[in-house]
Formats: C-alpha cells, structure tokens, sequence
C-alpha cells in the first residue's frame, strides 16, 4: 500500500527508522486493529494507534463520557460529557489523522458478537476493566486465530501481555493463553472496581502506551515482543518486571484435553 505526500512527511519519524521505513509503514496503513474499550487504556492506545498511521481503526465500546472520566480517559474533552464514548472518540481520531479510517461499535463485547467483530480485524487490543470481557476476548482470538494486546490496571499497578495462542513458538511448544497465566478469574467482589478504589491517573496513560507500542511492533514485525512474558508495573516503587510464563498442557482452552470448543460461556 502506497502512502501520500502528505503521510511521507507526517510520519518522517518513522521511515527513518530501520526497524520500520516505508515498508513498515506502508504495514500500518493496510493494518485493521480492534481496540475494546475507550476508557483508561484504550484512551492513549487509540490516539498513539491514530497518530502512528494504523489505517483502520476498531473501538467498541458501550458506554458514555462522564465527568469523572477526564481525570484519565485523555481521549476525551470536557464538552464530550455525556456524549457516546465511540463517538467521541471516532471525532478526537479524525482530528488527529485524517488519513485513517474509524469504525465505531456502540455496543458491548458479548459471545453472541464478539467472533464477527474480531474476524474482520488483523490484530485485537485490549483495554477493558473485567474479567469477564477479557476472557470472552482471549478465548474469541484463540478461535478466530488473531493476536492479542491485552492489559489491565489497579490503583497503583499494571499489567501487559501479548497473546498468540493459536502459533506455536520457535521452540515447536504451543504458546500459551490467557487461561495459562490465569486459570480462573478471581471470586466475585475482591477485586474492587475503579469507582471504589480508584486510581492514579496517569497510569493507564502508561499501560495503554504500552499497548500502542506492542500493536505497533507486532504489525511491524520488529524486536522481541511479550509472547510469553507479563510485563508489570508498580508505580508506587516505580518498578518495571517480566515473568515468564508457558502453555499449560491442562488450560481449559489449548491443553491436551480441552473443555472449552466455543464461546458458550459463562463468561
């Protein structure tokens, strides 16, 4: 995919790395990246996504802007209160870049839609605040067969990793999925909800930067990715950590004897 005059020079600053060029590039622009939530994470991740030139550009989301959403969800301004997140930030996107293309979901991410939406995507982002929608959206990747970003923030701390469970590995060892690093969600009620712990700011700035940088570096097809490994952040000691982790023979999804063919649920 050729790219205009004009994209020649607003993104310079990557043709100029070797890593990316025009090749690369070019990669973005002909890349279909879903993003699952326009909250925290996927407020940065989708500005960082738009301005790198991803050209065409995925949001679900069913919810809309609330005041108390603008002291992190930077995607946003103060006279979007009220109005539908997707739509928002469908207008925040075409300001930034009008290059690329936006297609909004104004719906939530469910069993009954989720394999249709992701289908129609190369990679999948992402940023939502449960668990429930985390495993529907990992377990509906291993089907399609599409990469995932996916990460998720506490008050003071957070998480990313990058799954690809459908692909084995250089070794020939399946890759593992999301049930490998985490078996079961935890109970009901332990984890409190952003409303009634709260949270730093600027975190999910962070994490859903991160996010846009693994994006970006799995289309490109440059460097080391997080296959594999959880990056952790705890901003509190300002630490950065990796644990590694594998495909576990007995997951529920991938393992010898799976139990899990479809996306009947729960989730």
């Amino acid at each position: 995919m050729s790219l205009e005059m004009a994209e020649l020079e607003r993104y310079a600053r990557h043709i100029v790395l070797r890593e990316v060029g025009g090749p690369g590039q070019a990669r973005l622009k002909a890349a279909r990246v879903l993003v699952i939530g326009a909250g925290g994470l996927g407020a940065p991740l989708l500005l960082y996504l738009a301005a790198a030139g991803v050209g065409h550009i995925g949001v679900v989301d069913d919810d809309v802007v609330s005041l108390s959403n603008l002291q992190r969800q930077i995607i946003f301004n103060t006279p979007d209160i009220g109005s539908r997140k997707v739509d928002a930030a469908e207008a925040a996107l075409g300001k930034l870049n009008p290059h690329i293309t936006v297609e909004t979901y104004a719906m939530r991410l469910d069993a009954s839609n989720a394999l249709d939406l992701i289908a129609a995507y190369d990679v999948v982002a992402d940023g939502s605040d449960n668990f429930a929608t985390r495993y529907l959206v990992s377990d509906a990747c291993y089907f399609a067969g599409k990469p995932l970003i996916t990460a998720a923030v506490g008050t003071f701390d957070g998480t990313l990793t990058t799954l690809r469970a459908h692909e084995t590995g250089a070794d020939g060892q399946r890759n593992p999925t999301y049930r490998c690093l985490f078996p079961e969600p935890p109970p009901p009620g332990t984890v409190p909800a952003c409303a009634e712990a709260g949270i730093l700011g600027a975190l999910p700035g962070i994490l859903g930067s991160m996010m846009a940088m693994e994006v970006i570096r799995e289309i490109v097809g440059f460097g080391e990715g997080l296959v594999g490994r959880l990056l952790m952040v705890d901003a509190r000691a300002m630490r950065f950590e990796t644990l590694s982790y594998a495909w576990d023979r007995d997951n529920p999804l991938s393992g010898e004897t799976p139990t899990i063919v479809d996306l009947s649920g729960p989730y």
